[in-house]
């Protein structure tokens, strides 16, 4: 199915770009997004988007759901790098790489815009300014990546799984997916260790003390926070490295 993005300016992806951006949006750019050709497309959980080796002439918006950056050996052994929200742009280096080096899949199910890169460039010719706030969405990606070397390197499962949780409910706020501090989450408790570099039985524990400290509740895949300033505080959290022009989720 092919179509452009609902005329809104609270589509998720329009709001992140609204979120990182160092410029307002004029009409004109709103407009040009809002029109971009996109194939919709709809895929189920535990489905690949891209695969490493791929060449793709293509990139995408994730549009709904939860999707992962992952590698994994060859043994199978998996590493989550990086989860991605609702308007959020996981692949837009296929512009420049012709090979892609990583993997990205669904969490959950998944609401999936793909974009011919030729559609992409020609936007960005016309709306240059748009071409900086996705070169900035890169730049964020990779200060993303920094920030999990140190959580899963350097800090014990308790802040990492703290520090995950307040960067899922920050990202998701900005794009009006976290009313109340409140968001699914889909990952099972196998998938958070792949992210976390922990095992399950770990995932389990860590989430126990969370809830039993009262900093969350995670019930029927749908995690709320109860104490914000305490999981930000367990987690060593400091939203600078998202780079957000409204980093509160509230």
């Amino acid at each position: 199915m092919t179509g452009s993005l609902q005329q809104t300016s609270k589509h998720p992806f329009v709001r992140k770009i609204d979120s990182i951006a160092l410029f307002t949006l004029t009409d004109d750019e709103r407009t040009a997004l809002h029109a971009l050709p996109m194939q919709m497309a709809q895929f189920e959980a535990y489905q690949d988007i891209v695969r490493e080796g791929d060449r793709p002439a293509r990139c995408f918006a994730l549009l709904e759901g939860i999707a992962c950056t992952y590698k994994a050996t060859q043994a199978g052994k998996r590493q989550v790098m990086a989860y991605h929200v609702a308007g959020d742009v996981p692949d837009v280096q296929s512009l420049h790489l012709k090979v892609l080096d990583i993997s990205i899949g669904t969490v959950g199910p998944c609401k999936i815009g793909f974009v011919q890169h030729d559609a992409v460039r020609a936007l960005l010719r016309a709306f240059p300014r748009l071409g900086d706030a996705l070169w900035r969405a890169t730049l964020i990606d990779a200060a993303l990546v920094r920030e999990w070397m140190l959580n899963t390197g350097r800090r014990d499962a308790y802040a990492r799984m703290a520090h995950l949780f307040c960067e899922l409910i920050t990202r998701l706020g900005v794009v009006g997916l976290a009313p109340d501090r409140s968001c699914d989450l889909p990952m099972t408790q196998p998938e958070l260790a792949d992210a976390l570099g922990i095992t399950p039985v770990h995932v389990n524990r860590t989430i126990r003390d969370l809830k039993t400290a009262g900093l969350v509740t995670l019930r029927s895949r749908r995690l709320t926070v109860h104490d914000w300033e305490g999981l930000q505080h367990a987690a060593e959290f400091d939203p600078t490295y998202l780079h957000l022009t409204d980093s509160d989720p509230a």
